[in-house]
């Protein structure tokens, strides 16, 4: 059950991005009185398809289809999605147009302004569609995160090798001062920080970031937990230790006669006496007191711990708007210094590159609004920004021969649009045998 809600909230929202970038193109096409051959979601490679206006069923129930300027429909090929605007070489590889004399309705002979608006009407389309997003989620539930202020850190191996300890907490990567406290590792990997200042035992000190070790950052999760103390939130009722004496607010600094700062530390102690009764101490007001619990086979107390702090701002519809473009901007600042590390080799960040399948598992396991919503509005980012990369066959090529045609006043010929649309197309190819290359290793891992 769990894989068909991830599946279906993947398909929800791909289709949703895909139909809102091709809207931008089509809807400057249609500005400009271009004509629109067909709007399609997914590629209906081999002339074969799902549904079509102007075939089909849908032509039989809705006869004055056949006749819309534009075929609308869906392909059985779900890895993307496409306008076939007329006089134009696209991913479609339809260079028939080119044996006839250019017509006033096709993007060829319109001018290059109108044509750069065109091609960035996606682009423009997706980064508007998440500042929508973001105000409508700041509006309705706010901005809410974990406070990286006077919180602490519980590091994994890799983070322990690079210098940082439990219960540091870190104050800034070299002079950028980090806010989220669940973004710390990204933080530090965008930043490419030489230096992190943390707080230890009461003494300020410099861990020195070795660069070669981006690509371990980048593919090892989990680097920064969130240090808590063990305190009690409530007991589980029906556990083993629903009639004991603990209270909402113990804190429980001894485990089986082991020291405990954080609950992390007493996980392997419990784990390691599962099934049995251990000896616990908390402290309660200035109290501390001695009491025994009941270990379950599982290697837990059966209690519920204190949740963390976290923050919440609120915003008026009014609020929301700015922050939302302040949101938005944010996210493609982040984003790009994402694209910069996967374009250096040297950071290895290309091995986290991911697919369908790594877009899966970001979505939650029960449907919920507004993760939905948030990570609709991030992959509506990136897909925008992805596409100005200046590729031939992604928009970003097609704005760039643009510009270079309104700079120097020379068009590039249709037959040099053809073969670089090849490439380009290799190129993508080429990337997306990396994206699921990376997610088959993961899940073989």
């Amino acid at each position: 059950m769990i894989a068909i809600i991830k599946t279906l909230q993947v398909i929800l929202a791909l289709s949703v991005l895909i139909l809102v970038h091709e809207l931008g193109h089509f809807s400057f096409s249609k500005l400009f009185g271009i004509r629109v051959d067909k709007f399609f979601l997914f590629f209906d490679a081999g002339g074969r398809k799902l549904l079509s206006t102007k075939t089909g069923w849908f032509s039989r129930l809705f006869p004055k289809g056949k006749e819309w300027e534009t075929e609308y429909g869906i392909g059985w090929l779900p890895l993307g999605g496409y306008c076939k605007i007329a006089g134009m070489v696209d991913e479609s590889m339809d260079t028939e147009y080119l044996k006839n004399e250019p017509q006033p309705w096709e993007f060829r002979t319109k001018p290059a302004w109108q044509r750069l608006l065109v091609m960035a009407g996606g682009v423009l389309f997706n980064f508007i569609f998440a500042i929508v997003m973001y105000i409508a989620l700041l509006a309705g539930w706010g901005e809410s995160y974990i406070s990286n202020e006077d919180n602490c850190i519980y590091v994994n191996e890799l983070a322990y090798d690079m210098g940082f300890r439990n219960g540091d907490h870190i104050i800034s990567f070299d002079d950028y001062e980090p806010v989220n406290f669940l973004m710390l590792q990204a933080d530090m990997a965008r930043q490419t920080a030489g230096k992190a200042t943390v707080l230890r035992d009461g003494d300020t000190l410099d861990i020195y970031l070795d660069h070669n070790r981006i690509g371990d950052v980048l593919n090892t999760p989990g680097m920064f937990d969130l240090a808590r103390p063990f305190v009690i939130g409530s007991v589980a009722e029906g556990s083993a230790n629903s009639g004991s004496d603990l209270r909402s607010g113990d804190r429980v600094i001894r485990v089986a006669d082991k020291d405990i700062r954080f609950v992390q530390d007493a996980w392997p102690i419990l784990e390691a006496h599962a099934g049995e009764t251990v000896p616990i101490d908390v402290v309660r007001s200035s109290d501390t007191l001695a009491m025994s619990l009941q270990v379950d086979t599982t290697g837990r107390l059966g209690v519920y711990l204190a949740a963390p702090e976290i923050k919440t701002m609120e915003y008026s519809l009014a609020s929301a708007i700015p922050a939302g473009f302040r949101k938005t901007f944010t996210s493609i600042g982040e984003y790009l210094q994402d694209l910069k590390l996967v374009f250096t080799p040297s950071t290895e960040a290309y091995k986290s590159v991911g697919s369908f399948i790594a877009i899966g598992q970001v979505f939650p396991e029960a449907w919920d609004w507004y993760s939905f919503l948030s990570i609709i509005a991030l992959l509506s980012i990136m897909l925008g920004v992805m596409n100005l990369i200046p590729i031939p066959a992604l928009d970003g090529g097609h704005i760039l021969f643009t510009i270079y045609e309104m700079v120097t006043g020379r068009k590039p010929s249709d037959g040099f649009l053809y073969v670089t649309q090849i490439i380009g197309m290799i190129l993508i190819f080429g990337l997306m045998f990396l994206a699921f290359g990376n997610d088959i290793a993961r899940l073989i891992r």
